[in-house]
C-alpha cells in the first residue's frame, strides 16, 4: 500500500512562510494530478492548489499570489510553498495524488498536517 507522507506544517505568525512536503513511500506509476486540500474547523474541505502532470497549476482565489505548488516527479513528491500567511489559512492540509489506472483514476491521500497562523 502506497502512503503519502506529509511534513512541514507548524505554527507561524501572520506574514510568515511555511513549505509543505508530500512524498510517496514508493513509486506509484503514472500520475494525472497532484494537489493540496485544506480543512478548517467547522468548514468543508477545499482544494487549495493542484497541478497536472503537464505542469498546469490552479489555485483557489484566496491563495493566488501567495502559495506556489510544485512537484518532483523523480521523488513522487508535491510541495506547497506558502508565503504571506494569514490567520484564515489555519487548517489541516492534505496532499492528494490522482494515479492513472485502467478504468478510473485512483485518489491517494496524505494523513494531513496542521498549519496554524497566529495574528
Amino acid at each position: 500500500q502506497v502512503q503519502l507522507v506529509e511534513s512541514g506544517g507548524g505554527l507561524v505568525q501572520a506574514g510568515g512562510s511555511l513549505r509543505l512536503s508530500c512524498v510517496a513511500s514508493r513509486s506509484i506509476g503514472s500520475i494525472a494530478r497532484m494537489g493540496w486540500y485544506r480543512q478548517a474547523p467547522g468548514k468543508q474541505r477545499e482544494l487549495v492548489a493542484s497541478i497536472t502532470s503537464g505542469g498546469s497549476a490552479n489555485y483557489v482565489d484566496s491563495v493566488k499570489g501567495r502559495f506556489t505548488i510544485s512537484t518532483d516527479k523523480a521523488k513522487n513528491a508535491v510541495y506547497l510553498q506558502m508565503n504571506s500567511l494569514k490567520p484564515e489559512d489555519t487548517a489541516v492540509y492534505f496532499c492528494t495524488v490522482a494515479v492513472v489506472r485502467a478504468v478510473v483514476n485512483e485518489n491517494l491521500w496524505g494523513q494531513g498536517t496542521q498549519v496554524t497562523v497566529s495574528s
